[in-house]
């Protein structure tokens, strides 16, 4: 009688194994704690728009150049520097009319941790130092202009057309997993 004692025991043991074990692979995957030890480098040259014709403008009849509708180059719209969140961050962003109209926001000399589904936000919401800061940029209205490209260096993402700058006030360095900001700035208008 004591042996079949035994066996309910074994099988709960190997149950117990079996599920600890799909834990922690579920753990890994979900967490990806190795990103903490990865860094992705990228650096990107702002971007630069092609004219549409190779041929010089045409002098007016007063034999002056014609003035140029869109500025010639990049205009920094408005910037900030990152502060950290829940991970150590630091760099520049700015919010960058192109030649052609469109916009960019241009994060320069980025440095944070590497993460689980790192995102760049263009936000509503206000920066707040420290913990007050983690949680709240998913509270208003944001724009993701997609994944982040790499933990470290400069690097570009498009806004879209029908986006209205006025109603964003800030950029967030966001991990869609966890709901928390790694990093911010403040777009102050220059």
């Amino acid at each position: 009688m004591a042996r079949g004692l035994r066996r309910p025991g074994r099988r709960l043991v190997v149950a117990v194994l079996a599920v600890t074990v799909a834990g922690a692979g579920l753990g890994l995957y979900w967490f990806q704690p190795w990103k903490l030890w990865q860094d992705e480098t990228v650096d990107e040259a702002l971007p630069a728009v092609q004219p549409a014709s190779s041929s010089p403008p045409a002098a007016s009849a007063t034999g002056a150049a014609p003035s140029p509708s869109v500025a010639a180059g990049p205009r920094t719209l408005a910037g900030g520097e990152l502060i950290s969140h829940e991970h150590s961050t630091s760099g520049t962003v700015g919010l960058v009319r192109l030649a052609d109209g469109s916009h960019v926001v241009r994060l320069e000399n980025l440095d944070t941790s590497n993460g689980p589904d790192l995102r760049v936000w263009l936000t509503d919401a206000p920066v707040r130092e420290g913990r007050a800061g983690w949680h709240l940029f998913d509270d208003g209205e944001y724009v993701s202009l997609g994944k982040l490209k790499g933990n470290k260096g400069s690097q570009n993402y498009v806004v879209p057309d029908d986006v209205d700058l006025s109603r964003y006030t800030s950029v967030s360095i966001w991990c869609d997993r966890f709901d928390v900001s790694f990093g911010a700035a403040e777009l102050a208008r220059v």
